[in-house]
């Protein structure tokens, strides 16, 4: 509230003055100036902790002119800072309907009420607005990008390309990886309606947008898959570890099924030796240690399992650490491994699974648009093999 006090202070001395002055007539400009008693009222409402009666005060007290517009947009911006949206709205709204301004400061408040009724969620009296001033080509590349906004919220992809071509790509950095994952989603609908040819349309414009984008080459796997194309998933899914391998332990359970259907084991196991030596890996280890147990026996993965954590504590790893003590059985204490396990579980259940590199907003699932801070392809697994590709 201090905030809003500074700024009233100067417009409750300008309203002071310039009710006085409109009083005055040139034989009395000499005299004693007489203050609307308003003014004090508004005063009296300050100096008694009553600054929303104030605030209404002065507003409704101080005429728009050329001199006091941006003292109204300052006020209605303040007001939409601090959640009063209401109260913005008010104050644009009352800017618009004057007849005296200027076409320029016109759009300036017509692009202010549009992001208070954003703020409000009244996305439709927003987006009339913007596209209002996107036809009197003032303030036109702000509205773009709020609209681009709204139609990201309402879900229309569509809409949220034609928007994104008429951005210019120096006001929005990440405007390709926005466009690449507007084609994804798409490609998602078309999934969802049974339309592969359609979807992987969409796909390949998402990839001449940005190339190795993660997500199209995840979606066009998934495609394969269906159809049983194991050699294409494989190439797929392993161009998500050149581009992005911070996405391995989303893909890596399909990876590995497709090297198992093809029979190609001794492939497999050579390929997640090279994915631990490059990352140290938890989720390339516990592969491993399954292939270990199998054709050297537990004691063997044991002992692997063992080095990991003793470079990469992981609760996951040590998952598997009693998961193999137990299936050993006789060399360690039982019940003891038992409780231990079922502690390891619940912390495990209890870990968020995924984290946004840009804000922290921490999910249980996969989300490609972050719900807080809505940057695009900014989650992602929050697991010991993200910490050691970025270490």
């Amino acid at each position: 509230m201090l905030e809003v006090l500074l700024l009233l202070l100067p417009v409750a001395a300008a309203s002071g003055w310039y009710t006085a002055r409109r009083g005055m007539t040139p034989k009395k400009q000499k005299q004693p100036q007489e203050i609307s008693p308003v003014y004090f009222k508004g005063l009296n409402y300050l100096l008694n902790e009553q600054p929303d009666k104030a605030i209404d005060l002065f507003i409704e007290l101080l005429d728009v002119d050329s001199d006091t517009v941006e003292t109204h947009l300052a006020l209605g911006n303040l007001f939409r800072r601090r959640g009063e949206v209401d109260r913005a709205i008010r104050i644009h709204q009352n800017l618009i309907a004057r007849p005296s301004l200027s076409r320029e400061q016109r759009a300036q408040a017509l692009l202010e009420l549009g992001q208070d009724y954003m703020r409000a969620g009244l996305f439709d009296r927003a987006e009339n607005l913007f596209l209002e001033l996107t036809e009197l080509r003032l303030y036109n590349e702000q509205a773009y990008i709020y609209l681009l906004e709204i139609y990201q919220q309402e879900k229309d992809w569509q809409r949220c390309l034609e928007v994104a071509d008429k951005i210019t790509v120096s006001h929005y950095p990440s405007l390709h990886n926005s466009i690449a994952h507007f084609y994804c989603e798409l490609a998602e609908q078309m999934l969802s309606q049974q339309n592969s040819a359609a979807a992987e349309s969409y796909l390949r414009r998402a990839q001449q947008i940005q190339r190795g984008n993660v997500r199209a080459l995840m979606l066009q796997g998934r495609i394969d898959y269906t159809r049983g194309d194991y050699r294409s998933v494989i190439r797929l899914l392993r161009q998500v570890e050149e581009n992005d391998p911070a996405y391995m332990p989303d893909i890596l359970p399909r990876l590995v099924d497709c090297y198992r259907k093809l029979g190609q084991q001794q492939a497999l196991f050579e390929y997640m030796q090279q994915l631990y030596q490059r990352h140290h890996s938890t989720e390339a280890m516990l592969i491993l240690s399954e292939m270990i147990a199998d054709a050297e026996g537990e004691s063997a993965a044991v002992q692997a399992v063992l080095r990991h954590l003793g470079e990469n504590p992981d609760l996951k790893g040590l998952e598997r650490l009693v998961r193999l003590n137990l299936q050993r059985g006789e060399e360690s204490p039982r019940e003891t491994l038992e409780v231990l396990l079922q502690s390891v579980m619940k912390l495990l259940d209890n870990h968020p699974a995924y984290q946004c590199e840009h804000c922290g907003f921490i999910a249980k699932k996969l989300h490609w648009h972050c719900p807080s801070c809505k940057t695009w392809g900014g989650i992602k697994p929050l697991q010991e093999f993200v910490r050691n590709v970025r270490g």
